[in-house]
């Protein structure tokens, strides 16, 4: 099989999984591009913004719960069902080459959480069949975000075994800044999602892991559990081209912004 490739996806609203729009739309393009080129994936590593931890954890389990980590949406949202398999075999996998890797954190196994919304939200679009298996590893809040780069860098082999990595957040993401009547993009938001767009292009890693001195970041990435998956995806797939995906902006505060790497 060949590599299979990196991507990072803005997730929004869990109300993305209902959705038919020009984003699940993108979602899924990407997905099916995916399988054509490359084949089904062997299995997905999901690094989400929803597990956030003092610490670098795995998901191991054959049968993982799907966590419904939100309130105050419809119930049809609850009653949602995103069956995937996990896969110990990935995990094991993960956790080999991270113990192998020097300047990471240490990853321990850890099965109180599953598969987060900032996953099945985005991948019921992407493998609608739910048929490719799922592992999650936790973004480290207690990590540089040079060693978040560096872990990404350590788990690229996993895609030349026929694992696809995916990173799930936003680059902007301000939920006190949301406008409910704004379809789009606040002035603040497409300044930082333009300039991160543009340090990808250039594959700028240093300054994407300097994220802060990006104009408008306190508005953009007011607690950094959105951002800091996109530097596990960056480092991945290190010099790798990224194609652009679901360049919009909803709620003024929230950007979709999705890169595929290797696509």
């Amino acid at each position: 099989m060949n590599r299979m490739p990196v991507v990072f996806s803005g997730h929004g609203s869990p109300m993305l999984a209902l959705e038919d729009t020009e984003v699940t739309r993108g979602l899924r393009s990407v997905g099916e591009e995916i399988t054509a080129k490359h084949g089904k994936p062997k299995g997905i590593l999901a690094v989400s913004a929803h597990w956030y931890t003092r610490g670098s954890f795995l998901q191991r389990e054959e049968k993982p719960r799907q966590v419904y980590d939100m309130y105050g949406f419809p119930d049809e949202l609850y009653a949602f069902r995103y069956p995937a398999e996990g896969s110990p075999e990935l995990a094991d996998a993960a956790a080999e080459l991270l113990r192998e890797a020097s300047g990471v954190p240490e990853v321990t196994v850890d099965n109180s959480w599953g598969i987060d919304h900032g996953t099945w939200t985005v991948l019921c679009h992407m493998f609608p069949e739910a048929d490719v298996p799922v592992a999650q590893l936790s973004v480290d809040a207690s990590a540089s975000p040079r060693e978040l780069y560096d872990i990404g860098r350590a788990l690229a082999p996993l895609r030349d075994a026929g694992y696809l990595i995916f990173a799930s957040g936003n680059v902007v993401h301000n939920l006190r800044r949301v406008e409910w009547d704004n379809p789009g993009g606040s002035p603040e938001t497409i300044s930082f999602n333009s300039a991160v767009i543009r340090k990808v292009q250039a594959r700028d890693d240093a300054g994407l892991m300097d994220y802060a001195g990006i104009p408008h970041a306190d508005y953009a990435v007011p607690t950094p559990e959105h951002y800091l998956p996109l530097l596990y995806a960056l480092g991945a797939a290190e010099g790798e081209a990224p194609r652009l995906f679901n360049d919009q902006s909803e709620m003024a505060a929230i950007s979709m912004t999705g890169f595929a790497f290797g696509l």
